[in-house]
């Protein structure tokens, strides 16, 4: 059991190598968690020691993904705090020193094998069909012999000395005990030819060095665990509670979820990047409701969360090792929620870009009077737009097909639309509580269907057949619009019926035939 009253130290720490993903999200998300439901802190810490898989602007790109979530870290690069620098590649002479002394203590030792030796070896190995490793020759040298060719500028990697008798156990919070021969681990690079230290020996180092009690990851690094357990061990420190989290499997179940997915996703709708999301029509407090449930729960039926919830409710206890399959249907169900969640104040805030974006000029106070109407309608904010738009529209020209009634004829559409416009003019005003009363009146006295009736009024007005309240709908369009736009579906119907009257015979004709 995890103990909730001591102050947890954790840690995100992202590869600025491509964008913020689910994956990523949700491992932050738990860290920040439980920073927050123990009144710890939560750093931030970007590990970029692979220089040649960098990309430019991704650091950037995470830190904006994380705030738009709501996640926002107590120490990190751009804040500063007692334990920095938050960049690896500012913290390479800490490594080395921290390397130095596991090779003074006889725990790692210098390699001067050449690319081309250890090319070779692995060739070899392939052909023996053993699993590829080092085969252990600079092991053997004399250490003060290695340390004169150091001192000579010799080229040289520095390597972890893997003990290669008996057993490593380390423990994953998530799943227990895991048991390893030492035979298996490799004798891993800790320190690469050009002075930068790889992951395994700096994720260890600034672990320690930031007090880091609790380390949340994904399940990729299982593998390599017990190495890490046997670094910490050489140096003889304490090691923190060791968090591996479940993966995300693609959609269908069937295989892991992965990067390359992404660009087929986006042809749905979807995507995996944080990045998209937004642009998509997500709500970040839906993002985070849905990932935490992807490998967390609280019980097996509450599914709405706040951020405030999840802090006071979380737990590792609660976590599932076991793979996630992504549901975007249930994301889409979780973006619904969180957009009725929100004051009318705030989601209109939300939905305006996309209006924006459309080119509408918005005003506010109308779309303020429009989000009772289409709040309950739309699944994202980007479909605000296409339900909604008509409102921003001076006029609107439906397909004159569409305003051809199920069941009538262009001439009898064409005489319903008069009538309801002449009904429509008479009335004493246009506010809903007023208009529906008459028009279902009329609808009753026509023998027609208030399918018929108010479907034609629905194209005619709002130039959809789908559309928020009718009713409310034409009192926030305004009197005067509503009866121009419904004179305005009485000429596309004119035009219409005399497109399909067919032409009278010419005199000639006539007397031909």
């Amino acid at each position: 059991m995890n103990d909730y009253s001591k102050p947890a130290r954790t840690r995100f720490a992202p590869s600025p190598t491509g964008h913020l993903h689910l994956g990523g999200a949700r491992t932050a998300l738990y860290a920040y968690l439980l920073a927050r439901k123990t009144r710890g802190q939560f750093l931030l810490r970007i590990e970029d020691t692979d220089r040649k898989r960098l990309v430019p602007g991704a650091e950037e790109e995470i830190m904006q993904g994380l705030r738009w979530l709501g996640i926002q870290w107590d120490e990190g690069p751009d804040i500063g705090g007692p334990y920095g620098p938050y960049r690896q590649s500012e913290r390479k002479e800490i490594y080395q020193r921290y390397a130095r002394q596991l090779v003074e203590q006889g725990h790692a030792y210098y390699c001067f094998c050449s690319p081309q030796r250890l090319e070779a070896m692995r060739q070899e190995q392939q052909r023996r069909k053993e699993p590829p490793h080092y085969d252990g020759t600079c092991r053997r040298l004399d250490p003060v012999a290695a340390e004169r060719r150091v001192a000579a500028g010799e080229p040289h990697v520095i390597r972890f000395k893997t003990p290669k008798e008996g057993v490593t156990t380390v423990r994953d919070f998530l799943r227990g005990d895991i048991t390893v021969e030492n035979r298996t681990i490799d004798d891993y690079i800790l320190v690469k030819s050009d002075g930068y230290a790889v992951y395994h020996l700096a994720v260890v180092v600034d672990d320690h060095l930031m007090k880091i009690t609790h380390v949340i990851r994904g399940s990729e690094w299982l593998p390599t665990f017990p190495l890490h357990g046997l670094i910490y061990r050489a140096f003889g420190w304490e090691e923190p509670t060791w968090v591996h989290l479940s993966v995300f499997l693609k959609p269908s179940g069937k295989g892991k979820m992965s990067k390359r997915e992404a660009a087929d996703l986006m042809k749905d709708g979807y995507s995996i990047f944080i990045k998209d999301l937004r642009g998509l029509g997500y709500l970040p407090e839906a993002v985070v409701n849905w990932i935490a449930l992807m490998g967390w729960s609280y019980d097996d039926h509450t599914e709405f969360f706040t951020m405030q919830d999840l802090i006071e409710k979380f737990s590792l206890e609660r976590l599932n090792p076991a793979p996630a399959a992504i549901n975007f249907s249930k994301f889409d169900h979780f973006n619904g929620l969180h957009i009725r969640a929100l004051p009318p104040e705030e989601l209109a805030r939300r939905v305006k870009p996309f209006f924006l974006e459309r080119g509408y000029q918005v005003d506010d106070q109308r779309l303020l009077r429009i989000i009772p109407l289409i709040r309950e309608r739309i699944g994202g904010l980007d479909e605000a737009p296409d339900m909604a738009g008509f409102f921003f529209k001076e006029d609107v020209v439906p397909a004159p097909e569409d305003l051809v009634v199920k069941g009538l004829n262009v001439a009898e559409s064409l005489d319903l639309a008069r009538r309801v416009r002449k009904v429509l003019e008479d009335l004493p005003d246009i506010r809903a509580e007023v208009a529906e009363p008459f028009m279902r009146e009329f609808v009753a006295q026509s023998g027609l269907t208030a399918g018929q009736v108010f479907g034609l009024m629905r194209v005619a007005i709002t130039g959809q057949k789908v559309s928020p309240p009718l009713f409310e709908s034409m009192e926030v369009i305004g009197r005067e619009k509503v009866l121009q736009r419904m004179e305005q579906a009485i000429h596309l119907l004119e035009g219409l019926l005399q497109s399909e009257e067919p032409p009278s015979k010419s005199l000639d004709t006539t007397l031909e035939s």
